[in-house]
């Protein structure tokens, strides 16, 4: 009695299949296949033997593809005025599995979007991982661009403070002169957008006082805002307070030049009355009119220290050192401003 030889079902690869020629039936050929974005691994097919067993089937069907991603093109941002970074933005991308489209993990390495990008040119990358732990990379750069100016130089006999980098698009730069030398061209200067400065070039030229002017206000009026002045009054140089007064201070210009004091003596009785500012000589008339200005009798001695804005601080009858002077002058709101900027530029005695 002839008997069919029929072998058992063959057992179906996850994420494939088998198409066979005769069912389970003997001789019957089955080929593998797997779904798309899976690779077979083992046997390609299996028959149907007399022995009712197949002659393969051990295939399984693998995601050997890795998934896929894109990434951004290349990001170029500026940054803006003042600034050193610049915030970049850009969509995240979304990888892509080419088996069962599952993404187990996406990976940045960089900054991620919307942050603050300093100046330079950024590597960034994008890796995604499916369940069988294949993984794509894409990469991109991000380009930031900071505007600037060609640097400033500190101009001679006066120092210079900026802010932000110094030179990068929107930073000012603030000047000022040392004591005895006025301020030419801009007091402060812009980096424009074009990369080019606001403003003048900027330097210190010495400061020249005029002593033919016609008043005691005008002569005074040359100092406003530039220099503090010490006038000493004598009714003779053979005083001994002015003796003792000029003495102390010979000893101190370099004090008197870091804190911007400009010394200018009266000496005598009218009309023998001279002046002088250092070594520049002032008309007998123009000395009286400073006298009665400032109320400083020509009898006795007398001084006055008057500050930048022209303002009367302190009046003394007899002399007293320098270092007192100094005290007073350092108590100065504008003075304290000043000395840190002399402390920053290295400027002591």
């Amino acid at each position: 009695m002839f008997t069919e030889v029929r072998c058992l079902k063959l057992a179906m690869p996850s994420n494939g299949g088998y198409k066979c020629s005769d069912g389970s039936y003997f001789n019957s050929r089955c080929q593998f296949f797997c779904s798309p974005g899976y690779t077979l691994r083992g046997d390609l097919s299996a028959s149907c033997q007399s022995s009712r067993t197949w002659s393969g089937g051990n295939s399984v069907c693998v995601d050997v593809d890795p998934p896929v991603i894109t990434c951004p093109n290349i990001k170029e941002k500026t940054a803006e005025p003042g600034k050193l970074t610049a915030k970049v933005t850009w969509d995240t991308p979304e990888g892509k599995d080419t088996a069962d489209g599952i993404l187990t993990d996406v990976i940045l390495k960089g900054k991620p979007s919307g942050t603050h990008i300093p100046e330079g040119n950024h590597k960034l990358s994008y890796t995604v991982f499916d369940r069988a732990e294949n993984k794509a990379t894409c990469r991109f750069n991000v380009r930031v661009r900071v505007r600037r100016c060609t640097p400033l130089s500190v101009p001679d006999n006066g120092w210079m403070k900026c802010d932000s980098a110094a030179d990068n698009y929107g930073a000012t730069c603030e000047f000022r002169c040392l004591g005895g030398y006025e301020l030419r061209g801009s007091a402060a200067r812009v980096c424009q957008f074009n990369m080019e400065w606001s403003g003048l070039e900027t330097s210190c030229a010495p400061m020249n006082i005029n002593v033919g002017v016609r008043s005691a206000a005008a002569l005074l009026d040359q100092f406003y805002e530039k220099r503090r002045v010490l006038i000493i009054s004598a009714p003779s140089a053979a005083n001994h307070y002015y003796r003792f007064q000029m003495t102390n201070l010979q000893h101190a210009q370099c004090g008197l030049d870091l804190r911007h004091v400009t010394v200018i003596e009266l000496v005598g009785v009218y009309p023998a009355q001279i002046g002088r500012i250092r070594h520049r000589p002032i008309p007998p008339g123009l000395a009286l009119q400073l006298r009665l200005l400032l109320q400083l009798s020509q009898n006795s001695f007398n001084m006055v220290l008057l500050d930048k804005q022209g303002v009367d601080k302190q009046r003394y009858t007899f002399p007293i050192t320098a270092a007192e002077i100094f005290t007073t002058i350092d108590t100065f709101p504008l003075r304290t401003e000043e000395a840190t900027l002399q402390k920053e530029a290295g400027q002591s005695c």
